[in-house]
């Protein structure tokens, strides 16, 4: 059946590599803050991680790459580096046809929210300026809210809390295979849009009820709605 976001009340974003063609620099960020402290984290890595916490995912490369799990203080110091070399890159760019989509989700009547595993403060403040009228602090879900991230359901449920909505009359825009797992673990038809380098394949198997290929084409989607 062709999959329709008619009868939905609210759209949950994720927010890098959808809101913002922001994954090239976090993926080189994460590669070079790994290397400095020793440890190796391709690319690849930073795509199929991409979602997760800093806390998830330092801890995950610490124990491929280490054997043990990182501690707490370890995490903070390797995150906080990349967080500085990322503040220290060039702002990434709104990604092209995402103020189109937006624009055409609050047209037909649904609550925009943002649900993202960053704690990057640059990019949690820049969403609210560049998506002006349409999303605010208190619509967001970011790291500092849940104290499990993607791919657990746990933001994506705090989202459907906020918006004071059922998972069914919920829609999501995911870019990431574990940010996909976890919508659908909470019940939420998921649209992935595919703007990485990752294989469609990999998406795919994360169960999302269509899958695109740019904001561009979700945009011209939406007019057949």
């Amino acid at each position: 059946m062709q999959f329709s976001i008619k009868g939905k009340n609210a759209v949950l974003f994720d927010m890098d590599g959808v809101l913002y063609d922001s994954m090239p620099n976090h993926s080189v960020a994460w590669t070079l803050a790994m290397e400095h402290f020793g440890m190796r984290m391709t690319p690849h890595d930073v795509y199929l991680n991409e979602g997760a916490t800093g806390f998830d995912t330092v801890s995950r490369i610490s124990l491929r790459e280490r054997g043990r799990a990182a501690s707490d203080d370890e995490v903070r110091e390797i995150y906080s580096y990349k967080a500085a070399l990322f503040r220290n890159m060039s702002p990434a760019g709104i990604m092209q046809g995402s103020k189109e989509v937006i624009r055409k989700m609050a047209d037909l009547g649904l609550q925009i929210l943002v649900v993202t595993g960053s704690g990057q403060n640059s990019l949690i403040e820049g969403v609210q300026r560049d998506f002006k009228g349409y999303i605010v602090r208190e619509r967001m879900v970011t790291s500092f809210d849940v104290k499990r991230g993607k791919p657990f359901p746990d933001p994506y449920l705090k989202g459907l809390e906020i918006a004071k909505v059922d998972a069914r009359e919920a829609v999501v825009v995911e870019n990431a295979p574990l940010g996909i797992r976890a919508a659908v673990a909470a019940g939420i038809d998921t649209i992935a849009v595919n703007t990485g380098p990752l294989e469609d394949s990999i998406l795919l198997s994360e169960g999302p009820v269509l899958l695109l290929h740019s904001m561009m084409e979700l945009s011209k989607w939406l007019d057949s709605q």
